[in-house]
């Protein structure tokens, strides 16, 4: 039995930025400081939340290291640094692996559409050069690509892949690589709408957007779950549902970002090619984070 890297929910941080565009580190320090006292049982920086894919590459890196500069080791750090070049994804996770990260978190390669096989040999060629534990990332309606539960049962042998980030929607998918795979194998929810049913499956927790503006809830919700109280855990996600909804009603993290600037945390702009919400989706989303009592 592989233990899990955390049980419960952990933030898929954003990437603060200040006025002229840079990572504002200051932030950032201020949104780790929320999250540990809101109950997140781990931090996932620089993943797509975190808007990796638009970071320059000294900016990933200093943006992990900083995290974990101000984590302290109070709770686990997972880093992003999955790509779709196989090269580049081991230097980042071996630097990330050096600066004391607890885990990696690797998307499937985007764009390429490598074969199942392709992906095998990208996952454990990233894995046994980092030498740390790793969460696969599986998110087809961003990469292009998914596993099957073949490669999620030969990637499951091996003892530095701990778990999954499933944010397929694929419940045939979640289940039959349940079945296969067993305790050799954590999954974490990749959706926060999804987290009740898939901890009511087995699963871990949630690598959580709504996390961001709402860690206590998330992390409540993930409790109550673990406790086996599923009726209380589904209620109160079912009260959030409206504002969790909204916060992909576009591309995340633009809904995330906004939301928590609609809360003064500042968090900065986003990076174009991403950019501000419609009018009409903003006030939809102010609305439901209204009837949730966050504004």
């Amino acid at each position: 039995m592989k233990k899990p890297i955390f049980c419960g929910a952990s933030v898929a941080l954003v990437t603060p930025f200040d006025r002229e565009g840079n990572v504002n580190y200051a932030k950032l320090r201020e949104l780790v400081e929320m999250q540990i006292e809101g109950g997140t049982a781990a931090i996932t920086i620089c993943g797509t939340t975190g808007e990796s894919s638009t970071l320059t590459d000294a900016e990933h890196r200093r943006t992990i290291s900083k995290c974990l500069e101000f984590v302290d080791g109070r709770i686990p750090v997972i880093a992003g640094t999955g790509s779709n070049d196989t090269a580049y994804a081991v230097d980042l996770s071996r630097f990330a692996a050096a600066e004391g990260a607890s885990a990696l978190l690797l998307v499937t390669p985007y764009y390429n559409k490598c074969t199942q096989n392709g992906l095998k040999k990208h996952m454990l060629t990233i894995i046994e050069a980092a030498g740390i534990p790793s969460i696969l990332y599986n998110v087809p309606s961003r990469t292009g690509v998914s596993f099957t539960a073949d490669t999620y049962e030969a990637l499951s042998a091996h003892p530095l892949v701990n778990g999954v980030k499933e944010a397929s929607s694929n419940f045939d998918l979640i289940c039959e690589t349940m079945h296969r795979c067993g305790n050799n194998l954590n999954i974490w929810s990749g959706n926060d709408s999804e987290t009740v049913a898939i901890m009511a499956m087995g699963g871990k927790g949630v690598i959580s957007v709504v996390s961001n503006v709402a860690p206590k809830v998330m992390s409540t919700i993930c409790a109550l779950m673990a406790e086996g109280k599923c009726a209380e855990a589904a209620e109160l996600a079912g009260r959030i549902y409206p504002m969790s909804r909204d916060l992909f009603i576009e591309t995340n993290p633009i809904p995330a970002k906004t939301a928590m600037n609609l809360m003064g945390m500042d968090v900065g702009e986003l990076r174009m090619p991403l950019c501000e919400m419609a009018p009409a989706n903003e006030e939809k989303l102010r609305a439901s984070m209204a009837a949730c009592g966050l504004l």
